[in-house]
């Protein structure tokens, strides 16, 4: 299966400079002949030095253009099992070098950029369904296996299962990937977030130690849950090599729906409604009348309804779904099949960003309560800030207390004369970080989370003390105790680094 790496989203040259400063540390060739003894891979090709020196962060789509990348790793190193990970880790330990882990490199936030250079450990070699458990529906699966890969596994495996994740980025992110940002599929109301769908990990720390969380029964009482200790931690308290994961028997039925609401609060309202009621369809998105101009050609708010399960159960969440928006006006089904065909659709972003419009989206969670107020607030907040163009808002995942809402903005420098690169760069780059701190602060102010789940890797990192509290203290006490060197992704998740500031905060 082809797959896009990072880097050919905007191709970047084996010479490419880093855009982000600080320190930047070697890895010791000592280490690099030990690791090579122990049959791992070690690769310094400035190509791929490049390739793994960035992620899908928009903003490095602008650097790209200009021949830069985030930053550089000294070295890449690619473990085949567990054993080598093991090696890896423990030889890094010892030496105080710095590691990212990364697979397919689809984050959007900068989780896997190497930004105190060391070794980026590329996990993709470690792949594949290594056990499924029909009766108990549960199937073992390395961390380094691709969406499309896993899913044609479990269909071909016994009468066919689903994991039921479909992330935006399917094709080219990984399971590890999915856990270590606490990921969500589009059809998450129906199956869950990955978090909903992990039972245990294999996970291997900083100093090389392999251990193993949960999933040995459905539920247990034997002290905390130790696999959402790992759940989201993004590389930074261990890596995860395997996962025991729950699918679900390929669905024998769907059905689908296309509303429109003359107003987006309206809509939210609906929403809650049949979530209230125990209606869960796998999709159940609202986009506001900016979004629903830009997707679907349509000037009222647009409701994408699709649900697939059990016939049974199909035809009584649309029943709830029916009730439930009953005021808004019908809409001819092949919007949802426009929807299906598109939504993974990510070619415009490259161009706007070659063309100089700063472009990103911006995922929250909060309370049904505090939904409306939010959505207009971060809006308007968006649209006032010097250069925006256009933001607009959409509600894509939806549970019983609340749902995420994702943001859209664009800018462009307003004089834009000079031809003067450098400034341009560094408009860019403002801009950027300005929309991200407005918007934030209106998500703290009502309480909200965040992130859903992009996660928070560089981009997120300053955010974090202020949306945890004293619980970000639980965190650091965490990280010294598991990484006392502190080399697992250094700079992420707002966590001081033996090796300096980190780099963009």
């Amino acid at each position: 299966m082809t797959r896009r790496a990072p880097s050919e989203l905007e191709p970047v040259a084996g010479g490419a400079t880093a855009r982000l400063g600080g320190t930047r540390v070697e890895v010791p060739d000592a280490v690099a002949e030990a690791l090579a003894a122990d049959g791992v891979e070690v690769v310094r090709d400035p190509a791929v030095l490049a390739a793994m020196g960035r992620d899908w962060w928009p903003l490095s789509i602008g650097w790209a253009a200009r021949g830069r990348v985030p930053a550089l790793p000294a070295a890449v190193a690619r473990p085949r099992d567990t054993a080598q990970v093991a090696s890896v880790l423990r030889r890094c330990h010892e030496s105080r070098v710095p590691v990212t882990a990364s697979a397919g490199g689809s984050g959007v936030c900068g989780g896997s950029v190497p930004v105190f250079g060391g070794l980026s450990l590329d996990l993709t070699g470690i792949s594949g369904l290594l056990d499924l458990d029909e009766s108990s529906l549960l199937a073992d699966v390395a961390a380094g296996t691709f969406g499309p890969d896993l899913e044609a596994a479990l269909g071909a495996s016994g009468s066919g299962y689903t994991l039921g994740h479909w992330p935006q980025s399917m094709d080219i992110s990984t399971v590890g990937g999915w856990i270590a940002c606490r990921g969500a599929g589009q059809y998450s109301t129906r199956y869950g977030k990955i978090e909903d769908l992990v039972v245990g990990l294999e996970v291997v720390l900083a100093d090389g130690t392999v251990v193993h969380t949960d999933g040995a029964a459905p539920r247990a009482a034997a002290g905390p849950n130790l696999t959402q200790l790992f759940l989201g931690s993004e590389g930074t308290l261990g890596v995860i090599t395997s996962a025991r994961l729950r699918v679900t028997p390929r669905p024998d039925a769907q059905a689908r729906r296309a509303l429109s609401f003359p107003d987006f609060t309206d809509g939210l309202d609906a929403c809650r409604r049949v979530l209230r009621r125990g209606g869960t369809p796998a999709v159940l998105r609202l986009y506001d009348e900016t979004e629903s101009r830009r997707n679907f050609d349509h000037e009222a708010c647009v409701m994408v309804i699709l649900d697939e399960a059990d016939p049974v159960v199909v035809d009584a969440t649309m029943q709830i779904c029916d009730a439930e928006c009953g005021s808004a006006t019908r809409l001819d089904d092949s919007l949802v099949e426009r929807w299906l065909h598109e939504r993974n659709d990510t070619s415009a972003l490259g161009p706007l960003w070659k063309s100089n419009i700063v472009v990103d989206t911006i995922e929250v969670a909060g309370r049904w309560s505090v939904l409306p107020a939010l959505a207009d607030e971060v809006v308007a907040t968006l649209k006032g800030i010097e250069g925006t163009l256009a933001a607009s808002v959409h509600e894509s995942h939806a549970y019983p207390d609340g749902a995420c809402l994702y943001f859209t903005f664009g800018g462009r420098r307003p004089s834009r004369g000079d031809g003067d690169d450098n400034a341009e760069l560094s408009w860019q780059e403002s801009y950027y970080r300005r929309a991200w701190d407005a918007a934030t602060a209106i998500v703290l102010a009502h309480g909200a989370a965040v992130s859903h789940h992009h996660g928070i890797g560089l981009n997120r990192g300053r955010f974090l003390p202020d949306a945890l509290g004293p619980s970000f203290g639980v965190l650091r006490t965490l990280k010294d105790a598991l990484d006392p060197e502190g080399i697992l992704n250094p700079g992420k998740l707002g966590l001081p680094s033996p090796f300096g500031p980190p780099p963009w905060p």
